[in-house]
């Protein structure tokens, strides 16, 4: 198959307080919710992209579950790997330390920013604006974590975002004992894989989720 870049702009966070952890993700890609977003409950978020590896999620979630730090697992995964150069990846961990990289043969615009409890980072962007609105609406939005991931990627899309246009988005939210039936830890896992707004249309996925599946009180 061949290798084709996921130029793409992601927000992964922790919410101390609900313990829930998740990204949200905007591409010109299709599908790039099949790619990016890798998380688990009580251990951590991977967002991996640029000329993605997908390893990167697993296995950046199996070093956070052995007791590996944000930083420690993301300095492993891009020592193991020989193409790290093209490589861009951000980390939460459940503790909320976060670590993003971006490698040296990313296209421009590339990078990101981290914080507590928060690490965001992009390729392929009109400009820096991108990630920095992102990081500004995501700190200063309130609620649940879905809701303020969401704010920030669309912060991020009216900064410039990707260079190239739009195509997909997703969102994945965490939490133990959260998913369907109270089965598995997803609480929210929604894409949008090819449409010409797509952070809207997910936006409006994610209001028909919470009137759907919302716990009444």
């Amino acid at each position: 198959m061949t290798e084709k870049t996921v130029a793409t702009f992601s927000i992964v966070g922790f919410d101390p307080q609900t313990q829930e952890l998740g990204i949200a993700v905007q591409s010109r890609f299709l599908a790039v919710g099949s790619v990016v977003p890798w998380a688990k409950a009580g251990v951590g978020a991977v967002a991996t992209q640029s000329f993605a590896n997908t390893a990167f999620g697993p296995r950046g979630l199996a070093l956070l579950e052995e007791g590996k730090t944000a930083q420690e697992a993301l300095d492993i995964l891009i020592r193991e790997d020989e193409g790290r150069g093209k490589r861009q990846v951000g980390i939460v961990d459940g503790q909320g330390r976060a670590a993003s990289y971006t490698g040296d043969k990313c296209l421009k615009w590339a990078g990101g920013i981290t914080g507590e409890n928060f690490a965001a980072q992009g390729n392929i962007l009109v400009s820096q604006e991108t990630v920095e609105a992102m990081v500004e609406t995501f700190l200063a939005a309130e609620g649940e974590l879905a809701h303020r991931l969401l704010e920030a990627l669309e912060a991020g899309q009216q900064a410039g975002g990707d260079s190239r246009g739009q195509q997909s988005a997703a969102l994945l939210i965490v939490q133990e004992g959260a998913g369907y039936g109270g089965f598995n830890d997803r609480k929210v896992d929604l894409r949008v894989d090819d449409h010409h707004e797509p952070i809207q249309e997910l936006k409006r996925l994610y209001l028909l989720h919470q009137e759907i599946f919302r716990t009444k009180k």
